[in-house]
Parts: structure tokens; sequence; C-alpha cells
């Protein structure tokens, strides 16, 4: 079932979206050679915490940590611990935060240092398939027309997306209803209606789609062992513009 929340709910989702966007520009900005990601993790921790907002990852189904980091050909899930970021690396960071019993969550990939052309543009194209997708996340269009808008853009790039893992509905629970892939044909699913609020994250692969997960239980690679990217901000269908609630143009 798809829960529509009203404005009032979606302003304490925009707090949320505020810590989760406030926790990402700490952590973008401690990202270099030789910080760990453990460092990171409690970056983005203490930001959560001192800003009224509880960790939506740490203890979900056991997830250890506040951050997913998830580094080079890790997709997502990826456990913050003493690897050692360097120069070259892409780091994917996923954040999630609860304020007054409401989700934010947004993730991001980032260069460490100098980084290749191809890892570049992987980055790029990950980050723009997201905003193709959100020109169809308005009233009156069908779920899978943001999905296939977000497909149709990678692939013309060289890339592919992941089908393993999709985005998801958010609100009072870090995830709900609906589902949201990355990839299918148009004019499926569920109409938009205002009110809904949606975790819209392409997740971008270099080479194959093909996804694994590791002994951990939690951290999923490319198969191929080639790059993955990473790119979500949390939305609101509204009667015009979809409202995206987890920007860092709201902390200023």
């Amino acid at each position: 079932m798809i829960i529509l929340k009203s404005s009032n709910e979606i302003e304490l989702m925009r707090q949320a979206g505020r810590i989760v966007a406030g926790a990402h520009q700490a952590v973008r900005k401690a990202i270099r050679p030789g910080v760990t990601t453990e460092e990171l993790d409690k970056i983005a921790e203490d930001y959560i915490l001192s800003h009224d907002g509880v960790p939506a990852f740490k203890g979900y189904a056991g997830f250890p940590a506040t951050i997913c980091a998830s580094v080079n050909e890790e997709v997502i899930h990826g456990i913050p611990g003493k690897k050692v970021l360097k120069e070259g690396d892409i780091i994917s960071v996923d954040i999630g935060a609860f304020y007054k019993g409401y989700c934010g969550d947004a993730a991001k990939t980032h260069p460490v240092g100098e980084i290749s052309p191809k890892a570049t543009e992987l980055i790029e194209v990950t980050r723009e398939s997201f905003y193709e997708g959100l020109k169809y996340a308005r009233t009156g269009y069908r779920l899978s027309d943001i999905s296939h808008a977000i497909q149709s853009y990678v692939e013309a790039k060289g890339f592919s997306v992941v089908r393993a893992f999709v985005g998801h509905g958010i609100g009072q629970s870090m995830h709900e209803d609906p589902q949201i892939p990355n990839f299918g044909k148009p004019g499926k699913g569920p109409r938009l209606r205002p009110g809904m609020t949606l975790a819209i994250e392409p997740m971008v692969n270099e080479g194959t789609v093909d996804v694994e997960i590791m002994s951990d239980g939690w951290t999923t690679l490319t198969k191929d062992r080639r790059l993955s990217a990473h790119y979500e901000h949390t939305i609101a269908i509204t009667e015009g513009e979809p409202d995206i609630l987890t920007l860092e143009e709201l902390l200023l």
C-alpha cells in the first residue's frame, strides 16, 4: 500500500532531508586519500545526532554503521571500517536519518583525489540519470516512466543499471511501497499522485549488471569487479514540479 503524506508530514521529511544533506556535506569535505571509511562514518553519525536526528541505517536488519561506504567495485551497502581511501578511488556514500519519526535518504558518489576520465563519466552519468528520471516524477505519469527514463539514459551512455536492487517509497519507515526499479518499460505501475514520497536511486555499473553479495551479508560488488556509482534523493510528488527533500541547497 502506498502511503500518501500530508503537507505537514512532508515538512517533517524535509527536516530529515536537511539533516541528511548536512551529513553528506560534512562527509564530502572529509573525503581525501588517507581517510578511512570508519572516520567518515563517525563524521556522519556525529552530525546527525548533533542535529536531533537518528541514524536510519544503524541497526537496520543488523547493519552496524551509520553510513554505507562503497568503494570502487562495491555497488552498495559497504560497511565502514579500516579501509583507507587512496588517490583514484571513487566512494559511494549512502546516508539516512529520522527526524521526529520521518525519514530522509540520499546517496552520492565522490572522487578521491584525481580519478580516471571513465570514473568521472560514470559518476556524472549516474547523477544525470536521476534527473532524467525526475522529469517523469510528476502527477499523472506512471511509476515505470521514471524507471524507463533512467535505464534509457544510462544505456545510451554505454553503462548498465543494477537490477538486483531498486529505489523505494519512504516516510515513517525507510522502506515503504512502492519499489522503484531503475529499468523497465514505460507506462506501467501506479499513477503518481501528490503526497507520494519516493527515494529514487540509480545504481550504475561500468560493466555488467550482475552483482554478488559478500560473506558479510551486506557488501555488494559488481560481478566483473568494474566500477559502480550510486545517486539518490528523497522526493515528494506535488501538483507541479517534484520536490527534492534532500538537496544540500536546503542548508542555505
